[in-house]
């Protein structure tokens, strides 16, 4: 969606045994990703130092979130809903993505 513009990282406050399984099988019927080829639950302090740091919001904090370059998306985590529930949040995601990208345009 941007890699053309920037590099990403997905990371947490703690680590799981897998990714959400909803989210793998949702996010590979819409756009033909498999996440699980490309990424691992992984802590934040495994990935380098960001320029920006995003927070999905999720109901957890994000150590990084107060610097002038950070943003929280104040997502819910759709863990435990509908499809549907997942759908509407992925592509939240997606155009706040695509704003972001533009934004560094």
């Amino acid at each position: 969606m941007a890699s053309d513009v920037f590099e990403s990282y997905s990371a947490g406050t703690e680590t799981k045994p897998q990714i959400n399984q909803d989210a793998v099988r949702i996010m590979k019927e819409l756009y033909g990703i498999d996440m699980e080829k490309t990424q691992y639950s992984k802590l934040i302090s495994d990935i380098p130092a960001p320029d920006i740091a995003i927070s999905m919001g999720c109901n957890v904090g994000c150590p990084f979130i107060g610097r002038a370059f950070d943003d929280n998306w104040g997502l819910e985590d759709p863990t435990g809903s509908e499809d549907q529930v997942f759908v509407e949040i992925i592509r939240e995601i997606e155009k706040r993505i695509l704003q972001l990208k533009q934004s560094l345009i």
